[in-house]
């Protein structure tokens, strides 16, 4: 069974032209809701993922459609294919019926890890110059830091910032 989910932002919007490009591309049932993507409670998403079964296949206008972030995305989409579950989005030609849609989808699936590294290391780094700014030797750590790194200048403001209420 091919199972559309169709999903607009506000009340306001209509979710005609997902539901008639879904319809068109075969789905038997659509389950439609009106709420921002921010929002882990969607009734309909759940209701759709709860009608799926071994063999079927989610399809969606547009991936920003089903899920808040690409990690998100990787998450449930693993679990569909966990469950024998396909997934088609319409506007991005994501197929993981297929061996081309199943390696497209593994490559967003290495940039969603690849983000989340990249997002702990600028944590670490905002860490450790935090540290850094309230060291007693800070003279001696500006001293020996690459004068072209971009954080030096960040750290300089703050060793002239007052030391009450500092923050990063």
């Amino acid at each position: 069974m091919i199972i559309g989910y169709a999903r607009v932002s506000t009340q306001d919007q209509n979710p005609q032209l997902q539901r008639d490009a879904l319809e068109e591309a075969g789905c038997e049932q659509v389950f439609e809701e009106r709420v921002t993507g921010t929002k882990r409670e969607r009734p309909e998403l759940q209701a759709c993922l709860r009608a799926l079964r071994d063999g079927d296949t989610l399809v969606v206008w547009k991936l920003d459609r089903l899920a808040r972030s690409l990690k998100d995305l990787v998450e449930l989409i693993h679990e569909l294919n966990e469950r024998g579950v396909g997934f088609r989005s319409l506007t991005e030609a994501i197929d993981t019926t297929s061996a081309g849609g199943k390696l497209v989808f593994h490559i967003f699936g290495a940039l969603a890890e690849f983000e989340h590294s990249l997002i702990r290391e600028r944590t670490l780094e905002r860490e450790g110059l935090a540290k850094a700014a309230n060291h007693p030797k800070l003279e001696q750590l500006l001293a020996e830091c690459d004068p072209d790194a971009p954080e030096l200048e960040e750290l300089r403001s703050w060793q002239d910032a007052p030391s009450v209420g500092r923050e990063v």
